[in-house]
Parts: structure tokens; C-alpha cells; sequence
């Protein structure tokens, strides 16, 4: 265990000090900002606009993130064999996944936490109800960003960086279009396009099940049992490709 936190500990300040992650929040807060001015220009939705925006900036950010560093993690201890000196001390190549994963993890929730931080004053200076929908919106954005980490993460133990991001990228953007290609399938005269369709619906992960920003935009509160199985259904299938990963990398040479 001790172990294990000190690469996530190492993880954590290794990537606060790149400067790409302090851009990026700079970025989302710019969003905010905009959104606000948007906001202003229109009559009687100005309080979904701020919402809308303000929600998109959080998570575009936060996956970027876990895409674009994530990716990076493992590979980039290969490509500067700084990996041989790790594993040449007492850690085992799972303590160094999972450090890995839960220092990128401990990032991307802690710049989650500050970019919502600064959406609330946003939204509460600007004299709109901060309703609980918001946090909920926000609480799923927290697991869709940790399950993009685990794909990123899993594509790296494998594959290049430019390779494991456009993976993860294109994982992503299906992720989202699971209930098309569900329906894709069912109106397919095709069968190979049918059975391609459907694996494609049972084997990528249905990322827009934790995708509520738009009811939480217009103050819609979701139900709580369907946002703990969303919750749930995120987390196991991030646990699933953390124990893909681990299991690849252990067998993997250098």
C-alpha cells in the first residue's frame, strides 16, 4: 500500500507541474466567463445558458485531460526508460498501474472541484439558483472522467501515446452514440452491418447513461437510484480495464 501511494503521490506532482493542466483549467474558466456574457444577450434562458456552458466547460476539460494525460502516463516512463529504475525497487508492475491511475485520478477530481467551484460563484453571483441538479451533473462527470482515464490508461500498457489517444478519442465519441448504434442495427437490412453494429453496442461503454447536463442545465433533478446505477455501471466497467491493463502489463517485456 505504501508503495502504491508513493507513485500515485509522485504521479500527482509530476502533473500539476506540467503547464498544459494549468492552461486547460484557465481555458474552462474562460468558458464560464463567456457563458455568463451569453447569458446576458438572452432573454429568459439566461440561467440555462450559464448552466449549459458552464457544465460543458467542466467536462471538455476534464476528459481532455484524462485523455491527453492519461495516455501518456505509462508510455512516457517507457519512452525515457525511467521505468527500469522504478521497477528495479520494491514495487510491483500492479502498485505501479494502479499508483498511476489513482495519482491522474486525485488530478482530475481535485481540477474538477476547482472549475465547479468557480461555476457556483459564477452562477450564484450572477443572482441564479444553485440547485442540486448541478452536483449531480457534476458527480457523473467525475466517473465518466475517471472511466475515460481507465481506457486511456489501458490503451497506453500497449500502444504508443498518439495511437492510445486516438483510441481513447474514438472509444469516447462512441461511448456516446451506443443508443444509435443500437438503433442503427435494429433498422440495418445488413447483417454483418446488424452484428457489427450490435457488438459495437454491447462491447463500448455507454458513456451517455452519465450524461444529465442538459436536465441539470434546465434545474431537472435526475432520480437518485438511476444516477447510482449510472454511478455504479461507470466505476465497475472502469475497474474491469484497470484489471485489463494490469494483467498486460505484467506480462509485458521492456
Amino acid at each position: 500500500m505504501h508503495e502504491l501511494m508513493v507513485v500515485a503521490e509522485n504521479t500527482f506532482k509530476e502533473t500539476v507541474r506540467d503547464k498544459i493542466l494549468y492552461n486547460l483549467v484557465v481555458f474552462a474558466f474562460l468558458l464560464i466567463g463567456i457563458s455568463v456574457l451569453l447569458g446576458t444577450l438572452t432573454i429568459g434562458e439566461q440561467a440555462r445558458i450559464v448552466n449549459d456552458f458552464g457544465l460543458a466547460a467542466i467536462n471538455l476539460v476534464a476528459i481532455i485531460i484524462a485523455i491527453f494525460i492519461g495516455t501518456g502516463l505509462v508510455t512516457r516512463e517507457i519512452d525515457r526508460r525511467t521505468i527500469y529504475t522504478i521497477l528495479a525497487r520494491p514495487i510491483t508492475r500492479v502498485q505501479f498501474i494502479i499508483g498511476k491511475y489513482a495519482g491522474l485520478g486525485l488530478i482530475v477530481s481535485t481540477n474538477i472541484a476547482m472549475m465547479f467551484a468557480m461555476f457556483i460563484a459564477t452562477v450564484w453571483l450572477s443572482g441564479h439558483r444553485v440547485h442540486g441538479a448541478l452536483f449531480q451533473a457534476v458527480e457523473l462527470i467525475v466517473v465518466e472522467s475517471l472511466l475515460v482515464m481507465a481506457i486511456a490508461l489501458f490503451f497506453s500498457t500497449f500502444s504508443s501515446t498518439v495511437l492510445s489517444a486516438t483510441m481513447t478519442l474514438g472509444l469516447y465519441l462512441v461511448g456516446h452514440l451506443t443508443s444509435d448504434l443500437k438503433e442503427i442495427a435494429g433498422k440495418s437490412e445488413n447483417q454483418a452491418t446488424e452484428i457489427i453494429m450490435n457488438a459495437l453496442y454491447y462491447v463500448c461503454p455507454n458513456l451517455q447513461i452519465m450524461n444529465i447536463k442538459g436536465q441539470a442545465a434546465s434545474g431537472i433533478v435526475v432520480d437518485f437510484g438511476f444516477q447510482a446505477v449510472a454511478t455504479a455501471y461507470g466505476l465497475l466497467y472502469a475497474g474491469i480495464l484497470l484489471t485489463g491493463a494490469c494483467v498486460i502489463f505484467q506480462r509485458r517485456d521492456f
